[in-house]
């Protein structure tokens, strides 16, 4: 609740702390061909992401699609800085079209509910669909997760790292083969397999490089 507001003012702050979550009722505006894959970012189960009840960054309890950011920064990729103004503003999703700053109760009373996931609108037969499968197997957030736990209760932190950088190297074998086979460009990428995972460790302080061809990882003293 913001004091003294009772309309939009148009300062574009909304906008630039992040798309909105999509839901089944935004399904609408992706087959009308308003928002694509481009546009769009997933979330995984266990990764952070800005939540509108705290206006924090929590790990996420189910997956999300979300209206991804423009290049590194948190601004909507809809929104125009320079008009201060969403560029589908006729077309935006559900979430846009109740958040009002001054009273976000009507935002806050959809957060968590019908929201779309990747399956909700990939074709079924698109055969990219057994490459996120077996990302998810493979190279799921709740996985990396558990390791990083084990580093902070001062289990054997060698082979932990090794175990991490594994994962890292089959999340990026798993992009690369569904890149050359499908031909996708990096943000649809994004929205079929999440953010990479080196990007997701970096995040909890695990550095990722690549030394002489091969994954290398450390972490911060706190994670010792």
């Amino acid at each position: 609740m913001i004091k003294n507001i009772t309309h939009c003012q148009r300062c574009g702050t909304c906008c630039k702390k992040g798309g909105p979550s999509l839901h089944k009722e935004d399904k609408r505006i992706l087959l009308s061909g308003h928002i694509g894959y481009q546009h769009l970012i997933t979330v995984r189960k266990g990764e952070p992401a800005f939540t509108p009840v705290s206006c924090g960054i929590e790990p996420s309890g189910y997956e999300l699609v979300k209206v991804a950011g423009r290049g590194k920064g948190w601004s909507c990729c809809f929104f125009d800085e320079a008009e201060s103004s969403c560029i589908i503003y006729e077309h935006r999703p559900l979430e846009c079209r109740l958040l009002k700053c001054w009273d976000t109760s009507d935002l806050i009373s959809v957060i968590g509910k019908d929201t779309i996931t990747r399956i909700d609108i990939i074709h079924p037969d698109n055969p990219v669909l057994r490459a996120i499968e077996a990302h998810e197997q493979e190279c799921s957030v709740q996985k990396v997760e558990a390791l990083i736990s084990a580093l902070t209760k001062k289990a054997d932190r060698v082979e932990i790292l090794a175990e991490l950088a594994e994962l890292v190297r089959r999340d990026l074998f798993i992009r690369s083969q569904a890149v050359s086979e499908f031909e996708l460009t990096l943000p649809v990428e994004l929205f079929y397999f999440g953010r990479p995972l080196f990007k997701f460790l970096e995040t909890r302080g695990i550095s990722v490089d690549e030394v002489d061809g091969d994954i290398r990882l450390d972490c911060n003293p706190s994670l010792h």
